[in-house]
């Protein structure tokens, strides 16, 4: 009955809004035909604009009298001009005819979005899941957690799992909940920074940030001071945290890593989801990621790791083992730029996230006509505007034109009102200063320079940033670690992208928003870049395949996520799959993925004693009898991986076979035939068998897979696919020739 009346309450309240909403927009109407219209204007005049309202208003009355004084709405004067005004649609043509006047559209209501990221890769909030996800555990080795934040709150969360053996080490400034179920630090060195919190509290806004984009709960009306703004969730809302505060102010301590691991998987987490990475070590057991990773393996715990952020340079990957996921970072809709503008009136168009707004032009500078000369830098130095290279006495209140982007340390701790960088380096990602900045092309750079040198009294402001809609979404962004695979060519890395720009989350209200100390803005939600905000959405994906398939392998996991993923373009990525791996992450599709490429502890033993690994030190890593033969001893072409990468010295002689064998997890009577898409002219793929039958669930049958001839470039791709009619099983075919 209680049930029926809140039916009936909710259609009461339909109604009512339904006549209320009907009324408003009949007296809109009835407003003599008037309409709301966006009149844009283009940038802030310069100098003094505070006269807007009455510039806007002589500008009604002009084109159509006395009514101009009602019509009027709002006037944009901050960053840049414009106004909004109900007009007919007469009026609306009369204006737009004026030589002032840019564009004029109808203001249209648009519905919030969520913070995109999830959604963008086709993932909403509506998707099917299992009560079984609030049985999972993620594991985020990071800087800690801000346990206030609404994105972990543990209403409706029952106790922790009975399989959990971890603790909290909460002190007086620190308590879990039924969402963050464990929290634990670590400091080898028993030194703290000043900013530390000596808890698992996160004073950096880093692990904060990881831990809600993998498992936060649903959070409305979140954004970054209005970017952004809707609704920021995790890929599994229901699912637990365990907190390893492995990170501090100078750095994450391998010995600290190791030891989250070692907790981590006595403790009973799931997935584990590390975006922390070092120099690239060839030797995977000197690298505490890649040991670490391989323990969770063998107890049946996939380790998600961030590639890195020094690309686009080939090989910068510094998390590539073959028993954890390695997540490059791609990019969604969501862009933004900032305006500035010049004395003279120019307006040039750089990329940050800039929530401030300068209301005046203020006097600009060049960087290298300020250095600090008392500490010993000349102009050459202070050009780039490093920290303690300019000039405060020079710098004050002025806006610095700086010759490289930078965290914007310099300009703002000598106190500069704003700064300009000006460089040849990519502008695919914006990010966040402590002062208002904007980060241009070296061509506008120069143009700044011209016009500063031809006035006594250069000035420029600096607009708040225009959020924007990417069209060319998804490409891997230029910061994102490429491969090779620098311990092995002839394994594929990365494995898959993921978002991991302009990615809203939560965050520290004690961390800086642009991560420099004395930027005191205070937030709940930022958005950062970088291959550490990839990793956590492969790591909530992959939660989500556990929250299915809870008795799957790590390999089973990685592989329904790679064959299932959103093929990605060579265009938009020349590096083409040592950008992107498989593609970008589809989460929906690979809960069922036909058919998984599975591999346990043994398959990654043959694969490292063909690596050259000796016995000795393979049983101290298994504990066991693990034996490097000649039965033993495999190439890399044969670890059961659901990718093909094939380096050769020539591109004249290209050889190369796969076996590869794969667990049919679709449906227990079905027949698979192969295809090869995209293969390069000169270069021929076959598969041997090409058809593959299968009359029960988790069958396994294998195949092999041939390459040879030649190719006219560098690097050339294709893709097999294994399709039953349902399911299309994608596995990327990569070709390297090295000379």
């Amino acid at each position: 009955m209680a049930r029926k009346n809140s039916f009936l309450w909710v259609l009461l309240l339909s109604l009512i809004c339904t006549l209320v909403c009907t009324h408003s927009t009949a007296a809109a109407s009835e407003d003599d035909g008037r309409k709301e219209y966006i009149v844009y204007m283009g940038a802030k005049p310069a100098g003094d604009f505070s006269a807007s309202y009455a510039t806007h208003t002589n500008m009604l009355q002009q084109a159509f009298g006395s009514k101009a004084s009602t019509s009027l709405v709002h006037s944009y004067k901050r960053s840049f001009n414009g106004f909004v005004a109900k007009l007919t649609k007469e009026e609306m043509q009369q204006l737009k005819g004026m030589d002032s006047v840019i564009s004029i559209f109808p203001n249209e209501k648009k519905q919030l979005h969520t913070t995109r990221s999830w959604d963008f890769v086709g993932f909403p909030q509506q998707v099917k899941r299992t009560s079984v996800e609030s049985d999972i555990i993620i594991g985020v080795f990071d800087t800690g957690i801000w346990p206030e934040s609404d994105s972990f709150d543990d209403e409706g969360f029952g106790p922790p799992p009975s399989k959990w053996m971890g603790t909290c080490q909460g002190l007086s400034n620190f308590t879990c909940n039924n969402k963050i179920i464990g929290a634990k630090y670590y400091r080898s060195s028993g030194q703290f920074g000043q900013e530390d919190l000596q808890s698992p509290r996160d004073s950096d806004g880093h692990g904060t940030h990881t831990a809600s984009t993998a498992a936060g709960g649903l959070v409305n009306m979140a954004s970054l001071m209005g970017f952004g703004i809707g609704t920021a969730r995790g890929g599994v809302p229901s699912a637990r945290i365990a907190v390893y505060k492995i990170c501090w102010s100078d750095g994450c301590s391998d010995a600290d890593i190791l030891a989250a691991f070692d907790d981590a998987i006595a403790d009973g987490v799931d997935i584990i989801s590390i975006s922390v990475g070092g120099t690239t070590n060839l030797n995977y057991f000197e690298d505490p990621i890649a040991i670490g990773a391989f323990h969770a393996m063998e107890k049946g715990i996939l380790t998600s790791a961030s590639a890195g952020n020094d690309g686009p340079y080939f090989a910068s990957i510094t998390n590539f083992s073959p028993w954890s996921l390695s997540v490059a970072a791609s990019t969604i809709d969501r862009d933004f730029f900032t305006k500035v503008q010049l004395g003279d009136s120019n307006v040039f168009e750089g990329v940050s996230i800039n929530t401030f707004e300068l209301n005046d032009m203020y006097p600009l500078i060049y960087g290298g006509d300020a250095p600090n000369t008392a500490a010993g830098f000349s102009g050459n130095i202070s050009r780039f505007c490093f920290r303690s290279s300019l000039n405060p006495n020079l710098v004050k209140g002025k806006i610095v034109l700086c010759d490289i982007k930078t965290s914007g340390t310099g300009a703002f701790l000598a106190g500069a009102v704003g700064t300009l960088m000006a460089d040849t380096l990519p502008k695919d990602s914006s990010r966040s200063f402590p002062l208002p900045a904007s980060h241009l092309s070296a061509r506008d750079g120069s143009s700044i320079a011209n016009y500063i040198n031809s006035t006594s009294n250069p000035t420029a402001s600096i607009f708040k940033s225009t959020e924007v809609s990417d069209t060319l979404a998804p490409f891997v962004v230029s910061f994102s670690s490429r491969g090779p695979n620098p311990a092995s060519f002839n394994l594929l890395k990365p494995d898959i992208a993921a978002p991991g720009v302009h990615i809203l989350a939560a965050w520290s209200p004690v961390a800086p928003v642009s991560g420099v100390k004395g930027d005191n803005r205070e937030v709940l939600y930022n958005i950062i870049s970088g291959t550490s905000m990839s990793c956590p959405h492969a790591s909530g994906a992959a939660a989500y395949i556990k929250s299915f398939h809870p008795t799957w392998s790590p390999a089973a996991i990685k592989s329904a996520l790679m064959t299932t993923a959103t093929p990605m373009s060579a265009k938009k990525n020349p590096e083409a799959e040592f950008a992107y791996g498989a593609g970008n992450i589809d989460p929906v599709k690979a809960i069922d993925p036909g058919l998984v490429y599975d591999a346990v502890e043994i398959d990654y033993v043959k694969f490292l004693c063909g690596q050259g690994y000796s016995t000795r030190a393979l049983r101290l890593v298994t504990g066991d009898n693990s034996v490097c033969s000649a039965a033993t001893n495999g190439t890399v072409w044969n670890l059961n991986y659901p990718s093909f990468a094939l380096s050769s010295l020539t591109k004249e002689s290209i050889t190369g076979t796969f076996n590869r064998t794969v667990t049919n997890v679709g449906t227990s009577v079905s027949t698979y035939k192969a295809t090869v898409i995209g293969a390069p002219e000169g270069l021929e793929i076959q598969v041997e068998p090409s058809i593959l039958s299968f009359t029960s669930l988790l069958q396994k049958l294998s195949f092999v897979l041939k390459v040879e001839g030649k190719v006219g470039e560098n690097i050339v791709s294709a893709s097999l696919v294994w399709d039953d009619g349902v399911h299309q099983v994608r596995t990327p075919i990569v070709v390297l020739a090295l000379k």
